[in-house]
């Protein structure tokens, strides 16, 4: 057959349509392949996967069944002993009792045997005699003082054996599942000088019908809050872990109690995984704390945190003309120009190097320690009422602050001042000095921590709010706030009553 001159450009143009169809298949099966060859690579490596941690799974089953198996049996052992012992036990006795029977008997029969003889005697002397004898070997024959009783029977009740609820136990045997949550003992739970012992029992404990197997560890989590709402503080900042916890308690020490309340949740862990949080449960952790007031601290005073340093430099105060200035403007009315610039009229100035605390106290205990720096040379730490002390006003010599000053500048001093008398106290200068404060006792005491030793202590009647109150000179110091009442004070408060007229 001739094709015509016009087909065969239309034939071109159709077979190459066709051949970029079939390229376009082509690269469609290619694609698919690649996929399939990628399918089965996953499968192939999921069913290796799944070969080894069967294999896995099942070396543990039969671990666990051999254990099981290795502890019925010794378990079985343990019993069997106790039924020989006790089976040897009482054939030891029964057959002491035999031996001592048939010794008894023989001795009976032959006594029984001499007394049939005696009778048939006609001496009368030689009859008596014989009568005698019987009469003595009666008195202490075996037979006379044998029991005729078995010393123990033949009942091995005791013994009997019923392990169905075991039996029961093991046809109930299951997969290990998932821990429920423990539950937080508050009873157990101590919260004691800034230390925190948190007791929980696990969810399993006494229940045999959801056994979830051995609880290999805990995890405690605990958080901050500001309030005792679980649910609130579930949802709050991030919760600090305590992880591989083998106790059903844990303590965590040193805590800086700068909340209202610390929130505790913790987790069991078994051999397959970790189990639900228990319910938050917040505990009260209550202390005094507080900052320095950067507007009251003096000029040459840099308050940078918890921290007080001496930087000394050329400042207005120093003048002695701006302290009778002060005296005067003090006494006088207020200027309307200055009522406003508080902060400059609360900075103390002159040669007071003093600084206070931001938080008042006008009730309950409160505890807090300072520490020095390495190159101090001279301090002050007490309390005082904010309205007694002027700007050139240094800790101690007023009636309303109480203090006690340490100096390494050119030889070691400590002593105790109050209304403008001091006390010398003969204690090596401490590096850690607390001070405890009884408001409405009228206590302020003063420890060397380190030694735990009291230091001073005043007795005194509080009728303002208190604030901590600090100087520096030299150096530098740091406070440590947000600390409980330790325990050890209350083996001070004793002998600060009783030295209480040291504050006189």
């Amino acid at each position: 057959m001739t094709l015509l001159p016009d087909c065969a450009p239309r034939l071109s143009l159709i077979m190459d349509s066709q051949k970029e169809a079939l390229r376009r298949i082509i690269s469609t099966l290619a694609n698919k392949n690649e996929e399939l060859q990628n399918f089965l690579e996953t499968v192939d490596n999921t069913l290796v996967g799944l070969q080894r941690e069967s294999c896995k799974v099942m070396t543990d089953l039969e671990e666990e069944l051999e254990l099981l198996s290795s502890a019925v049996h010794e378990r079985g052992e343990e019993l069997r002993d106790i039924i020989r012992e006790e089976k040897h036990r009482k054939e030891a006795e029964l057959q002491e009792q035999l031996s001592e029977g048939k010794v008894a008997l023989q001795s009976c029969e032959q006594l029984l045997e001499f007394a049939n003889k005696t009778l048939g005697i006609t001496t009368e002397e030689e009859f008596l005699t014989a009568a005698k004898q019987i009469k003595e070997r009666v008195t202490m024959a075996p037979a006379f003082r044998l029991t005729t009783r078995p010393a123990v029977s033949e009942n091995m009740a005791q013994f009997t054996v019923d392990f169905s609820a075991e039996r029961a136990g093991l046809q109930r045997l299951e997969f290990l599942p998932v821990p429920r949550p423990p539950e937080i003992d508050v009873s157990r739970c101590v919260v004691c000088d800034n230390n925190v012992t948190v007791a929980w029992r696990p969810a399993d404990e006494g229940d045999n019908d959801d056994f979830t197997g051995p609880i290999k560890s805990y995890e405690l989590e605990y958080r901050k809050a500001s309030h005792d709402s679980s649910a609130r503080a579930a949802a709050e900042a991030c919760w600090e872990k305590i992880c591989d916890i083998r106790d059903s308690q844990v303590t965590i020490s040193d805590l800086k109690f700068d909340s209202r309340f610390i929130m505790f949740r913790v987790r069991a862990k078994n051999k397959a995984a970790a189990g639900e949080f228990s319910e938050p449960v917040a505990m009260e952790t209550r202390a005094f704390n507080f900052g320095f007031d950067a507007a009251t601290a003096h000029a040459e005073l840099k308050v940078h945190g918890d921290t007080v340093t001496w930087e000394p430099q050329r400042v207005k105060g120093h003048d002695p003309r701006l302290r009778a200035k002060d005296c005067k403007s003090r006494s006088a009315t207020p200027s309307p120009n200055k009522a406003g610039n508080r902060t400059g009229r609360d900075r103390f100035a002159g040669e007071s190097y003093t600084v206070l605390g931001d938080q008042e106290m006008a009730g309950g205990c409160h505890y807090w320690e300072l520490r020095l720096l390495a190159d101090w040379k001279s301090f002050s730490v007490g309390v005082a009422y904010r309205s007694s002390l002027g700007r050139f006003d240094q800790l101690g010599k007023s009636a309303g602050s109480w203090c006690i000053h340490a100096s390494q500048w050119l030889q070691n001093s400590l002593a105790a001042k109050h209304n403008n008398r001091a006390r010398a106290l003969d204690w090596l200068l401490p590096q850690r000095i607390g001070i405890y404060c009884d408001y409405d006792n009228g206590d302020l005491c003063f420890i060397d921590v380190d030694q735990r030793r009291l230091l001073h202590s005043f007795k005194t009647k509080f009728s303002q709010p208190l604030v901590p109150a600090f100087t520096v000179w030299c150096g530098g110091i740091t406070v440590v706030t947000g600390l409980q009442v330790p325990s050890f004070i209350d083996s001070f408060l004793s002998t600060s009553r009783s030295l209480s007229d040291l504050s006189q």
